[in-house]
């Protein structure tokens, strides 16, 4: 098939997502077309088949706001007509999904298919704005397809937008292969002295993250044992979480990372991955842990109990909960067989339940059903 793939090319779930899947077709023989406005941060070119498109947007005095929606609308125009595609997986509804339909209807009589996945906050936070609501569910509908990452999403968003729009739920994936290429590095063991436990976050340090629960889970769990908390990603926050911790007193005792395209790189090792956000529509950054054999302490919101499996691989609790956090923490961290046992079936969870091959393989069926309707 000719595929194009339109995303937002940042370290966020849905960007990450769309990046892998892109090389996971061009790998598996489908031609691959990548529309965005920049390049994806976690994208090789190590496929032939694989091809990258920058949508660039006009910057003219009327426009206060530069249209993006209309510029990315006309990329996917002129990929679609001079690369024959077949269809176009948008991930993420707000613009993506509606530049799409428009650029199907600019495109007729010559076809062009839409499949739109939704990743979360297109539809918690963007797509429930009086704002963007109408033309939210107007991309939607419109689809030929639609997906989800997670049940609760796919409730959300039947719930918040009052569709019936059917909307299959396909997981966020790993490929296990990568996970496995770094389990003889030291990864998160670089930042650490002899006898420290190794806790990490990963996020974009916006509120809903909670990121200064983050401080205050590991400063009671310092008080306990010798760790050191690891911070990878960068966001509006972060001033907050550098103010907090001087004032506790457990700045360094806290490294900040920054971004990282490959994650997995300082996960493995890691004692402990801690994600207490104030709502998560999947919880990718724990499947990454999982993955890495790190136990996951997250909250009970959202998909995460789609990911996280409660005394299994991980614990679940309450959104700000931090006391009850900080216990599970340290209880996994003194009891180093219950925290191995843990690892190995957060792995093994992984691999079974989001296996990219499957997972993969799963998209690619929905491809051919809306070709051949």
């Amino acid at each position: 098939m000719r595929i194009g793939i339109s995303c937002y090319p940042t370290f966020g779930g849905s960007g990450i997502v769309a990046t892998e899947l892109a090389m996971a077709l061009a790998a598996g023989g489908d031609e691959v077309h990548v529309i965005s406005y920049a390049l994806p941060s976690r994208l090789t070119f190590i496929n032939a088949n694989l091809f990258f498109h920058e949508v660039v947007v006009p910057h003219y005095p009327l426009f206060e706001y530069p249209p993006y929606s209309l510029a990315l609308a006309t990329q996917i125009v002129e990929v679609a007509r001079h690369q024959r595609l077949d269809l176009v997986h948008v991930h993420y509804a707000v613009p993506n999904a509606v530049s799409a339909v428009m650029a199907r209807e600019i495109l007729s009589p010559q076809p062009l298919k839409v499949v739109t996945t939704l990743h979360g906050t297109d539809i918690t936070l963007v797509g429930n704005d009086p704002n963007y609501l109408e033309t939210t569910r107007f991309g939607i509908v419109r689809s030929d397809a639609v997906t989800a990452v997670s049940n609760a999403l796919r409730e959300a968003t039947q719930k918040q937008l009052g569709i019936k729009t059917h909307i299959e739920v396909v997981p966020n994936f790993i490929d296990p292969q990568r996970y496995d290429a770094v389990t003889a590095q030291n990864g998160a063991q670089r930042w650490c002295s002899e006898g420290e436990r190794l806790l990490v976050h990963i996020s974009n340090f916006r509120p809903v993250k909670r990121v200064l629960d983050v401080v205050e889970i590991f400063r009671r769990v310092q008080q306990e044992v010798p760790a050191r908390l690891l911070l990878v990603g960068d966001g509006p926050d972060r001033p907050k979480v550098e103010q907090q911790a001087r004032e506790a007193g457990i700045f360094e005792a806290i490294t900040f990372i920054g971004n990282v395209p490959l994650v997995e790189e300082v996960l493995v090792g890691a004692d402990l991955f801690l994600l207490p956000s104030e709502t998560e529509s999947f919880g990718l950054a724990a499947l990454e842990a999982l993955s890495c054999r790190v136990p996951v302490i997250a909250t009970l919101v959202g998909g995460l109990p789609e990911v996280v499996l409660d005394g299994e691989n991980g614990f679940l609790l309450p959104v700000g909960d931090v006391d009850a956090m900080a216990k599970a923490a340290l209880q996994l961290l003194r009891d180093d067989d219950q925290r191995r046992r843990f690892g190995d079936a957060g792995r093994q969870w992984a691999v079974d339940r989001f296996d990219e091959a499957s997972i993969v393989e799963r998209y690619r069926r929905i491809y051919r059903q809306v070709l051949e309707d």
